[in-house]
């Protein structure tokens, strides 16, 4: 099987800047995409929010994160990823051209746009039903058309569409907009942008191409009928997940994936980094961050195992003495430790299990100080130590084998 120290799903701004920092701290990175690199970013119009870059297209954004990633030289593939397996603390990722054991892994999947779900929606895709203004726009020359949702995409996309529509309906199911002021204020300006509040939709109609929306108030639940030629839904988004398993990863409501201050999720190794994860804002800026974060512990991740594995696991025969660094206590202990054993001539590996927990529980360490006597990795024996010369028992249980 392939193996590899990083493994980041995903190279949206959250993928290509963990790829950055992984390199440049000198892990091995495998980048898995399929398509374009850039994630939701190449479909966005224009970005105004990224610091040092007071305009830029989303597609010119992504194509510099992608170029800037690459001067570092991680390897890109293009494959889809199908499944997250966990076998013995063995993290191996499942993709349609085989699996992949990693060290460490960052999923950095994303997130898409979620559909209305209503009758008529899905037959007209691409028919007239669209979730990309940028990409479909130019089909909708001097025609009327509506956008659906109240948010910051909603209107943005809206804005971009009166360039090509000869009418834009803004359809939200509130009294007001959600979106930030600024591009509020300069779609109420538009003239060519009618809103129409308090409002769902019910149904696109059309039968060949969309022909009209059947909308419902919301406080009154009249039914009315506003013929469009277009319709672009932009009603918020939802995690792509669907590579992991149910339940796998602890999740949020909707199913974005809950992580610690490091980007850790609940499996040890597993890092989430972007819109993917249960977080406030969902924006370029910090999902870049989310990368940097979560490279950096991935590192730390990767560098303990190995570090550890050559010192603990992979030895014929191990003595260790487990410890916590914020007990004084037991950092007497272990300082005792070392010069006891240096002594007698015997070998002791001195380990922080507060700082290494990984390698703690990994080991069956349920409470420090512990002394563990190890046989290429198997634990043969194991006891609490409130002096030194507790060692000595493991000492002499080694001799006996």
């Amino acid at each position: 099987m392939e193996k590899r120290e990083l493994v980041v799903i995903g190279a949206g701004p959250a993928g290509l800047t963990a790829a950055i920092y992984g390199r440049r701290a000198g892990l091995d990175v495998l980048i898995l995409e399929k398509g374009l690199a850039g994630g939701q970013i190449n479909i966005t119009d224009e970005i105004e929010n990224w610091p040092g870059v007071p305009h830029s297209t989303g597609a010119d954004l992504g194509r510099a994160f992608k170029e800037h990633a690459a001067t570092f030289a991680p390897e890109f593939r293009d494959v889809a990823v199908e499944g997250l397996e966990v076998r013995e603390g063995r993290k191996i990722v499942v993709t349609e051209k085989g699996p992949i054991e990693a060290g460490a892994v960052i999923i950095a999947s994303g997130a898409s746009f979620r559909r209305l779900g209503c009758p008529g929606e899905a037959e007209l895709i691409g028919r007239g039903v669209s979730y990309c203004a940028v990409c479909d726009a130019a089909f909708f020359q001097d025609v009327e058309v509506a956008v659906v949702g109240g948010g910051n995409t909603a209107v943005e996309e809206a804005l971009y569409l009166t360039r090509f529509a000869s009418k834009v309906y803004i359809v939200h199911r509130r009294d007001a907009f959600r979106a930030d002021r600024i591009p509020v204020d300069r779609a109420l300006a538009s003239e060519k942008i009618v809103p129409v509040y308090d409002s769902v939709v019910e149904r696109v109609n059309g039968t060949e191409m969309v022909e009209s929306l059947t909308l419902k108030n919301v406080r009154t639940g009249e039914i009315s009928d506003l013929p469009v030629e277009g319709v672009f839904v932009f009603v918020g988004t939802e995690p792509n997940v669907s590579f992991l398993a149910e339940g796998q990863l602890r999740r949020s409501r909707g199913g974005w994936i809950v992580t610690d201050e490091k980007m850790e999720t609940s499996e040890e190794g597993v890092f989430a980094a972007g819109d993917v994860r249960e977080k406030p804002l969902r924006q370029v800026v910090t999902a870049a961050a989310d990368g940097a974060v979560a490279a950096m512990s991935a590192y730390s991740a990767v560098s303990e195992e190995q570090y550890l594995d050559g010192l603990l696991l992979k030895p014929d025969e191990v003595v260790a003495l487990f410890f916590s660094s914020i007990d004084e206590e037991q950092m007497r202990l272990s300082s005792a430790t070392e010069a006891w054993a240096a002594e007698r001539g015997r070998a002791v590996v001195v380990v922080d299990g507060y700082r290494f927990r990984r390698m703690s529980e990994k080991l069956g360490v349920e409470s420090l100080p512990a002394a563990l006597l190890l046989h290429r990795g198997e634990v043969i024996a194991r006891r609490h130590v409130t002096v030194p010369g507790d060692l000595g028992l493991l000492y002499d249980r080694s001799l006996e084998r």
